[in-house]
């Protein structure tokens, strides 16, 4: 059996971790973290009865691999601790995901104590970076909106079908996103019966979505323009992207290189529900969020506007799910040598 340990057990991202190790076939909880201690159900009440005890950081000890759920200065310094006993890490934050230092402490606004530590871990994206990701002792999960824009316009860009300087993306999200701390954005009288645009400039995912599109149009820049929107709903992205072809396509094409990129990817589901002829209201044809919410599965659907020169796609996924906490049990998979399916495989609860 593989232990684990999570370090930041009292978050949303910390929580759903825990709660999908407890079914995993190949994985003993070893300890998970609090400042505060205490039992685990004061925090998450669906792990009520797991028999988590949250024990002070301070208390932790060597295990095959550890979750790090915790903010971003706090991360830099555990990583390096865990690594020096000789722990496999995944950070689930934002501490290790760029490779250009100044962007970093730009975008995150401190200065970075660790720098050898981010040059040595890898991009969890394990469609694109899989074998990578097999020999790495650190990974730097992914943004969640980086996530959906990422796996949407992959195929896109490597094969260089559209114009990377005119990528724009909306992006919508669930308030657990946002995290298990208060605020006024996520607050219920707030947030319910409204949509909230927030960071609709040079948000920080951008800056993952560029990195890594970039890297595969061999280097060229990528640009993209990209805006974010809280919506009253918990779990959940949904990303609309528009890009302009270069190259004559069509949807059938399309489809099919969607289908062959990610051929061997078991949780990226490739949406292609007929639209029901007659019908001026269309909407069978595009994924939803709640088709994948509690999941580790992305759904990638796509339309053309052949009028007006236009490709759109539109990716769906669990903000916490494989935008965050689930894809970093896929990654420990691949790390420990497993099926990325292992503990994973559960379809979305329908209704959500």
């Amino acid at each position: 059996m593989i232990k684990a340990g999570v370090v930041g057990g009292t978050g949303y991202m910390g929580g759903e971790v825990l709660r999908i190790l407890l079914t995993h076939p190949q994985v003993s909880i070893a300890w998970a973290t609090s400042r505060q201690g205490g039992d685990i159900a004061a925090y998450h009440p669906n792990l009520y009865g797991s028999g988590i005890t949250l024990i002070h950081p301070d208390d932790i000890s060597t295990v095959d691999v550890a979750f790090m759920a915790l903010p971003t200065a706090a991360s830099i310094t555990m990583a390096a601790r865990l690594l020096s006993i000789g722990c496999k890490v995944i950070d689930l934050g934002a501490a290790f995901r760029l490779q250009d230092r100044g962007e970093w402490e730009q975008i995150y606004q401190q200065p970075h104590t660790d720098w050898q530590l981010s040059e040595q871990a890898v991009y969890g994206i394990n469609e694109l970076h899989q074998h990578a990701i097999k020999r790495a002792s650190l990974i730097a999960n992914p943004g969640c909106f980086a996530s959906a824009a990422i796996l949407a316009m992959a195929p896109l860009v490597q094969e260089r079908i559209i114009d990377p300087e005119h990528i724009h993306i909306t992006g919508i999200s669930g308030t657990a996103g946002a995290g298990a701390e208060l605020s006024r954005a996520a607050h219920h009288p707030e947030i319910g019966n409204n949509l909230i645009p927030y960071n609709v400039i040079d948000h920080r995912h951008s800056y993952e979505m560029e990195q890594e599109l970039s890297a595969l149009n061999k280097g060229a820049t990528v640009t993209v323009q990209f805006t974010p929107v809280y919506a009253p709903i918990t779990r959940g992205i949904l990303n609309i992207c528009h890009v302009i072809p270069i190259i004559d396509t069509n949807r059938e094409s399309l489809l099919e290189l969607y289908r062959e990129f990610y051929s061997d990817d078991p949780f990226i589901k490739i949406y292609d529900m007929p639209a029901v002829e007659g019908e001026s209201w269309q909407y069978r044809a595009y994924p939803w969020v709640s088709a994948v919410a509690g999941s580790n599965y992305c759904h990638i659907g796509m339309d053309m506007d052949l009028k007006r020169g236009r490709i759109v796609i539109m990716s769906v996924l669990d903000s916490i799910g494989k935008g965050g906490a689930q894809v970093g049990v896929e990654n420990m998979n691949l790390m420990m040598d497993l099926p990325r399916s292992y503990g994973l495989d559960a379809y979305a609860r329908h209704p959500a």
